[in-house]
């Protein structure tokens, strides 16, 4: 079985050790092994979680959302239902997200294409472009 050192980890996820100590005080990242030494052991179960966790606040996931849904996981028969709603949420989340960030696109686009018939207009001596056209 492949194990992970605490730095190993928190460079794999560009995360501080902190957090990943922060995570299993929370019980978020659950049964890490030390050795004599005290140093943590990670496991491909910790590697898969992790990259679960990351996903998920990468989607703006709230750690209470997050203790949520691992609770019920571990019960997911009992709370499949609750599992469902949470993913449900989390994607209709998502997908709002991504429209403001598509509408932010599309602005930057009209700025940029703006700004770029300035630069040649001004290269070329001509008038400049009005917005309104834009």
């Amino acid at each position: 079985m492949k194990t992970y050192t605490i730095r190993q980890v928190s460079q794999m996820f560009d995360l501080p050790a902190s957090t990943l100590r922060y995570y299993e005080e929370i019980r978020l990242l659950p049964a890490v092994e030390k050795t004599e030494a005290k140093q943590r052991i990670y496991t491909e179960e910790h590697i898969n979680r992790l990259g679960a966790i990351c996903c998920f606040k990468e989607t703006g996931m709230s750690m209470a959302q997050l203790l949520e849904f691992f609770a019920y996981e571990e019960e997911e028969r009992k709370h499949i239902n609750e599992i469902l709603a949470l993913l449900k949420e989390q994607e209709e989340h998502v997908a709002k997200q991504i429209e403001k960030l598509k509408s932010a696109q599309k602005q930057i686009s009209r700025k940029l294409s703006y700004y770029s018939d300035i630069k040649a207009s001004m290269d070329s001596g001509s008038d400049c472009p009005d917005w309104a056209d834009y």
